[in-house]
């Protein structure tokens, strides 16, 4: 025996060895090429296609109708091709928030206007692939959703469940001893010995049949018909998902570009009570961060006055609009932080005396003397009233106090009750700072514990809290400056105060605190528009505050906002001759210079009408150098002209009533032109100030200009001091975008001189200054490029697809708009980190390409939604700007420039031959030509310009850009793929649809230099893959996937036999590549990501062709048919090889089903256990197939058992593949006895322990008969190396790939199944038997007890490692002492008795943690499965049993005959 074995290892040796010596004599000695080849035979002399390199895929569109499939209607039919509504353009309406769409009043409108309010208020965009969500992407095979698969699935209840604990033959005896009604009278205690017992006892049912002679094949077709009613059709249902993390090829939705909203704040004023009631006074609530020394939001204006106190000033207020009484107000925080403070000031009407004077009798009296002082009383409200009659109009600044915000959220979020009483102010401290809660608050969080970061500062969630402010501050009459309260409100946080020495004025203030609602009924925008939903107009409203955020927010403008506001800040008349002590500011935003220009667009503040012409800033009493602290909001005109101003008239106010004195007596005149060289002027001014009233046409220059003849204050130096900010969504405020978008619309109104700043552009240097503002948009700040992104994007492509035509020449920016671009996206990628999906897709770009990127000028046949009536008939771009140009500016250049570089004079097909020059080659010449997309073009025209510049296609201008580019912008467009890739298949997608090519045959799609430049940008991008992934590995991940997910898009819109031969160019590249590295495990993986990606389509099994024969395909390649193809394992009969051609990774198999070949190939390649360095993805390529499978078993589709046949044959060589691996798989039949193979067996050792499963290679060779053959016989042929090791799959694994096998065996063609089975060697059946035991020991329910211990112990073994862990970590133990602690066998323990150490490490003590929980809730999820799974998987191998054993009994039939 011994030298038998010795002969057969030595003929197995030789045979490797040829093998190895002919393998590498063809691919130049590489170690990894010998692994995993697919060769016929030893004796096979047919050129053969290795498993290693990818085949020529089928040409699929003409295979289709060469092959036409005689199925009329029905499930079937619907494999063979994409659906016709496959994809869909869709125009979605943008969703408003307000009941009037928010939109300028102006009927006429400036174009950059025009173009911002379409940009607005156009519909969405979106290509919809109505059957995406099919595919695995979208089909995850989570613990919900197979709850919900489960429903209506029978509980299966085990024995071994139900049977109690102890010893199970003494609790039978017991039984039986209850069971005995006299059991101790029988004369030995035995049930059968007992005579009473056996009258006693029932009889048994009996069996109908039972003696009846039935033949066999009846018997059999009866259970099996049993065995097939009431199963359950998901196999993968009752299969656990493996664990895995997000999916790579889930490609989330991006989410709808909207307004941008902070955590917001329901502010609601509920009263304000003074210890004496005698006038009217006014309130404003703002949020300032101190930190950030910013206002961050615009005053809210609330009356609390009691109708008596408003009455004593209705001569001088108009009737309030209801929008001005609002006492709730919603408050909009970005960056909520410990510095954020809710400011409120108080201010009265304006009367003799200084502050100080006013408010001493609120600080003296009390409400409880207002009987003993009830004289004084009287006196000051008759004052009061006499100043209200006079003095009206006018405010004086009177008291303020401020609430640390987040003290009272993180208060308030800390109790137990609904809602929260919060007083602040002095309580039993006198003059003092504090906040004093009642009984019912616990534990407050103090300052210091607190971060910005903390859940302190969450808005969202903390309970309502009602506060009670009892002090304010009197204002100190030089002390109004912004800058005064950031020191106020610091020195608030300190202990030691200054303010708690101060005499406060006592008040109540009552407001509640809470967050907002979602959807706040009776709400008001910043502009007054009315917010969905407004049942009643004559509700009290609440107020939106618009925010101004303490750092820059980088959200994209979706809405129209034109909003202006104004802050006086300090006036010096020190030096100004004459009486001017109690001076006001006048406000008025002018459209001329006469007084009746004066436009009604300030906001009104509180109990007044909407809008006025005029604002008034507050008194500071007999002070010739005030500070003001007034905020003017305006609602700026869409159109601004040069005579459109800011006018400030400063007035002396007469607080004495005098005979013949005026009661306001203008001192000074100053003003603000809206407009400077065209771009709105905002910012810092220190005006001067002029003592007459300007001259005509003043509007136009700025005060600094010396006018002649007038009279300044000061000798015209800039004495008052005022801040203007616009809040826009049609002004940039950037000077590199102004600068560019005046330039573009230029062009479009073909109106010159431009000018911009002190220049003044004509039409002959208008090209220069275009290509270096276009250039210069990478100095612009990103915050304005990011609100202006959309409208950017949208002038940058235009550019490209429509080239302007300057001074009678065509000017080609392709080139520019492109490298633009590249720079922008690759900044907001830089800058804007944290807005990235797992893919690295920017969500502000990713959202830009789904629902606002449209190809320009290109609308569908109905009306469009937008204003300026953009419907029409379908058109794409064209030179001509407008109607009064002649058209022959089209056609008067005498050369054509070339489409990379407009500098070169090109020849009519320079850009292609450019192409060539820079990728050397192009591919494979296509076997038919492809229609061009311009045929309705002259050909004269065609001649002229190659490209035709007039009539360009974005995507076509995209894909030769990209292809031409070099350098930086090489590299700027890889580092971002993925938009390039979107926009381009968008773009695509466009064209069909207008074109009305989307139900045209796909290779007429696209012209074919278009394909050629596709073609030449993947073969570079997959060399670019190739050759930086071990550089740069982050970024070439990210270009992996992007130019997967490209090529998915491709196949639902082009020529798929042409998208199948991309993906062989990249496969192609990564072959010659993988094998050459010593660890080709990191190439390997991009390389499966990228499979996964493609196979994630929704039509992959389409893509297949799952009803099509194995015959030689319709091929490229002519070598390539039947008889080159590798010859069959399974049988020598001709007449047999489709069906072993269905059931091996033969060249007909993986050209036909190709991304299944190459999903198959994978598994068998990376599987092998010569496959050196890839064992680290076992995992990875198994999941993807499980994650298949399981998506085809739940896919509506294919719920079909024919269909599903059809695509279970799509996997038949997994048999084989599996079949293969045995030798690696977990052992799952030696659980019982608590023997587990080691995780490093040899194969010889394994087939000599198993019984049946004996070396086939030895005995094949001691019969002297050639190796028998599976799916790669190569395997066969290097099996028996002595001593070669395995190592053995996971648990995971090996189940996964069990599951996967029983699927395919389940949903197969029995008879298909049949035929094989019976060309299958006694050897091969045995294995196959063997893998089915396997499948049932794994899949087998062996109790809930034995799961739970075996989990236990699982646990067990998994806290020791974290314990051990943690000591590593805390260096609790060092070398030494685990040294010592291991040769006495002890295991110290913590003080607390576990291996953790003390509870203070909760970090490692998972257990405690909610990691347990999910722990536990997967392992009873799991065991729920299990109990599923076993009784289906149990009565498949019936299934399978009875098949095999029909044939071993139709085998041995002849055998007996001849005995």
């Amino acid at each position: 025996m011994a030298e038998r074995r010795a002969f057969a290892q030595k003929i197995s040796r030789t045979v490797a060895a040829e093998v190895r010596k002919q393998i590498s004599g063809q691919y130049g000695g590489s170690p990894q090429l010998l692994k995993n080849l697919n060769i016929g035979g030893s004796v096979s002399h047919h050129t053969t296609v290795p498993l290693t390199e990818a085949v020529d895929p089928v040409e699929l569109e003409d295979y289709l109708i060469t092959h036409p499939i005689a199925v009329e209607s029905g499930p079937l039919r619907d494999l063979l091709e994409f659906p016709p509504d496959d994809i869909e353009v869709v125009y979605t309406p943008r969703e408003c928030r307000t009941l009037v769409s928010a939109v300028p009043e102006e009927s006429e409108m400036d174009p950059h206007v025009r173009d911002c309010v379409r940009s607005y208020t156009e519909d969405w965009a979106i290509v919809n692939r109505k059957y995406h969500k099919l595919g695995t992407g979208f089909n995850p095979n989570t613990l919900d959703k197979q709850k919900e698969r489960q429903k209506g699935l029978p509980k299966q209840i085990f024995e071994s469940d139900e049977a109690p604990d102890g010893n199970s033959y003494q609790d039978e005896q017991d039984d039986l001893k209850r069971r005995s009604m006299s059991i101790d009278d029988t004369p030995r205690g035995s049930w059968a010995c007992s005579i009473f017992d056996l009258k006693n006892s029932l009889p048994d049912a009996l069996l109908p049949n039972l003696l009846d002679r039935t033949p066999n094949e009846e018997i059999d077709h009866h259970n099996e018909d049993q065995r097939k009613s009431s199963r359950h059709k998901e196999l993968f249902a009752l299969h656990p998902a493996p664990d895995e993390e997000e999916p790579i090829e889930r490609l989330s939705v991006p989410e709808v570009p909207k307004e941008h909203f902070g955590q917001r704040l329901l502010v609601k004023c509920l009263s304000l009570k003074f210890e004496i009631e005698i006038e009217p006074i006014f309130a404003s609530l703002a949020l300032y961060d101190v930190k950030e020394k910013k206002k961050i939001s615009e005053n809210f204006y609330f009356d609390l006055n009691s109708e008596q106190m408003k009455g004593m000033l209705r001569p001088h207020v108009p009737p309030a609009a209801i929008s001005t009484l609002a006492r709730s107000a919603i408050f909009s925080i970005t960056y909520p932080s410990q510095d954020v403070f809710l400011v409120i000031k108080l201010e009265k009407v304006l009367q003799q005396g200084d502050i100080g004077e006013c408010a001493e009798p609120y600080m003296i009296f009390k409400e409880s003397d207002a009987a003993k002082n009830k004289e004084k009383l009287e006196k000051l409200k008759c004052q009061a009233e006499q100043f209200c009659q006079r003095l009206g109009k006018y405010r004086m600044p009177f008291a303020w106090t401020a609430i640390h915000l987040m003290n009272i959220v993180s208060s308030a979020g800390s109790l137990e009750r609904d809602s929260t009483e919060v007083e602040v102010g002095t309580g039993e401290r006198k003059g003092s700072w504090s906040e004093r809660r009642n009984s019912s608050i616990v534990g407050r969080r103090s300052l210091e514990r607190t971060t910005s970061g903390d859940e302190a500062c969450n808005l969202t969630s903390f309970r309502p809290a009602t506060l009670t402010v009892t002090n304010f501050f009197k204002q100190e009459g030089d002390r109004l400056s912004d800058e005064d309260l950031y020191k106020f409100l610091a020195d608030m946080r300190r202990p030691s105060s200054v303010l708690r020495r101060l005499r406060p004025i006592t008040a109540q203030l009552k407001i509640d605190i809470s967050p907002a609602p979602e959807n706040p009924h009776y709400c008001l925008t910043p502009e007054l528009l009315q917010v969905k939903l407004y049942p009643d107009s004559r509700v009290r409203p609440t107020r939106e505050i618009l925010e101004f955020p303490a750092r820059d927010v980088y959200v994209p403008n979706t809405t129209y906002r034109n909003l202006l506001y104004v802050y006086p800040q300090s006036l010096n008349f020190a030096n100004r001759q004459g009486s001017a002590r109690n001076i006001t500011v006048k406000v008025q935003f002018m459209y001329g210079e006469d007084p009746s220009n004066a436009m009604p667009v300030i906001f009104g503040k509180s109990s007044c009408p909407e809008f006025s012409k005029e604002a008034y800033t507050a008194v500071v009493y007999h002070n010739r150098s005030p500070d003001f602290h007034e905020e003017i909001k305006i609602k700026l005109p869409a159109t601004l002209t040069d005579h459109h101003h800011l006018l400030f008239t400063f007035y002396h106010v007469s607080c004495q009533q005098k005979q013949n004195t005026p009661l306001e007596t203008p001192v000074g005149y100053t003003w603000i032109p809206m407009l400077q060289n065209g771009r709105l002027k905002t910012g810092q001014f220190c005006l001067p100030v002029s003592l007459e009233k300007p001259p005509q046409a003043y509007s136009v220059l700025s005060p600094e200009v010396p006018l002649p003849g007038m009279k300044w204050v000061d000798n015209h130096k800039g004495v008052f001091n005022v801040e203007v900010v616009a809040v826009s969504s049609l002004h940039t405020q950037d000077p590199y975008l102004d600068k560019f978008f005046a330039l573009v619309h230029a062009l479009d109104e073909h109106m010159f001189p431009v000018r911009i700043g002190d220049m003044r552009i004509m039409e002959n240097n208008l090209e220069n200054e275009l290509k270096s503002s276009i250039s210069a948009l990478n100095s612009s700040q990103l915050e304005p490029v990011v609100r202006f992104l959309h409208l950017l994007l949208d002038k940058l492509i235009l550019l490209v697809v429509r080239p302007p035509v300057i001074a009678g020449q065509i000017v080609n920016l392709g080139q520019a708009s492109f490298e633009a671009m590249a720079s922008i996206i690759n900044r907001l990628h830089k800058n804007l980190d944290g807005n990235q999906d797992q893919h690295g897709r920017n969500s502000l770009l990713a959202s830009y390409i789904y629902y606002v990127f449209r190809l320009p000028n290109t609308y569908p046949n109905s009306p469009s939604p937008g204003p300026g009536g953009l419907g029409g008939s379908v058109h794409y771009a064209t030179m001509a700007r407008s109607a009064v140009r002649p058209a022959s500016l089209n056609l008067n250049r005498s050369r054509s420039l070339s489409n990379s570089n407009p500098d070169i004079s090109g020849t009519p097909t320079s850009p292609d031959d450019e192409v060539r020059s820079i990728i050397g080659s192009k591919a494979t010449d296509r076997s038919c030509n492809r229609m061009s997309s311009h045929t309705e073009t002259s050909s004269f025209l065609q001649t002229l310009t190659g490209r035709l510049p007039t009539k360009k296609l974005f995507h076509e201008e995209l894909a030769l850009q990209w292809v031409v580019c070099s350098g930086s912008v090489r590299e700027a467009a890889l580092q971002q793929a993925w938009f390039f890739f979107e926009l381009m298949v968008k773009s695509m997608v466009h064209h069909l649809y207008f074109a009305d090519k989307l139900d045209a045959p796909r290779k007429n799609r696209f012209p074919e230099r278009f394909m050629d430049d596709v073609t030449a940008l993947v073969s570079t991008i997959a060399g670019d893959i190739v050759s930086r992934f071990q550089k740069d590995t982050e970024m070439v991940e990210r270009l992996n996937t992007s130019l997967a997910f490209f090529l998915n898009d491709l196949l639902s819109i082009m020529d798929r036999g042409f998208v199948f031969a991309l993906i062989k160019t990249c496969y192609k590249q990564v072959s010659s590549k993988l094998y050459s590295l010593s660890n080709p495990s990191n190439l390997a993986s991009l390389r499966l990501d990228f499979l996964r990606i493609i196979c994630s389509h929704e039509h992959y099994v389409t893509l297949n062709l799952p009803c099509s024969l194995l015959t030689p395909p319709a091929s490229p390649s002519p070598s390539v048919s039947s008889a080159t193809s590798q010859s069959s394992g399974f049988s020598t009969n001709v007449q047999d090889q489709k069906i072993a051609n269905m059931f091996e990774l033969s060249v007909p198999f993986r050209q036909q089903h190709y991304l299944a070949g190459l999903v198959l190939t994978e598994l068998a390649v990376i599987l092998d256990p010569d496959a050196e360095g890839l064992f680290g993805l076992h995992k990875k390529v198994i999941n993807m197939v499980h994650n298949l499978l399981s998506s085809h078993d739940s896919d509506p589709r294919y719920a079909d058992p024919q269909v599903k046949a059809r695509v279970a044959m799509l996997y038949l060589p997994l048999i084989g593949v599996i079949m293969e691996t045995v030798p690696q798989l977990y052992d799952f039949t030696e659980s019982h006895n608590q023997r587990g193979r080691p995780s490093c067996v040899a194969v010889d050792d394994y087939e000599s322990e198993g019984g049946s499963m004996i070396s086939q290679t030895v005995a094949m060779a001691i019969a002297g008969t050639s190796v028998p053959q599976l799916t790669r016989p190569s395997s066969f042929l290097l099996a028996s190396s002595s001593g070669r090791q395995h190592s053995t799959f996971s648990t995971e694994s090996s189940r996964s790939l069990l599951i996967c096998l029983l699927w395919v065996l389940k949903n197969a063609d029995e008879s298909v199944l049949q035929k094989w089975f019976t060309d299958l060697s006694v050897l091969q059946l045995n294995r196959l038997l063997d893998l089915l035991y396997l499948c049932v020991s794994c899949f087998e329910y062996k109790g809930k007890k034995v799961f739970e211990r075996m989990n236990s112990l699982t646990f067990k073994k998994s806290k020791d490692m974290r314990a051990k862990l943690e000591e590593a970590i805390l260096g609790s133990i060092g070398a030494r002492q685990e040294m010592v602690r291991r040769s006495r066998g002890q295991l110290e323990r913590s003080p607390s008795g576990s291996a953790f150490g003390s509870q203070e490490n909760l970090r490692w003590r998972k257990d405690m943690t909610h990691w347990r929980q999910n722990t536990e809730k997967l392992d009873k999820a799991f065991w729920s499965c299990q109990s599923s799974l076993s009784f289906p998987v149990l009565i498949h191998h019936f299934d399978c049993f009875s098949t095999c054993a029909v044939l071993l009994e139709a085998t041995n039939q002849p055998d007996q005959g001849q005995r």
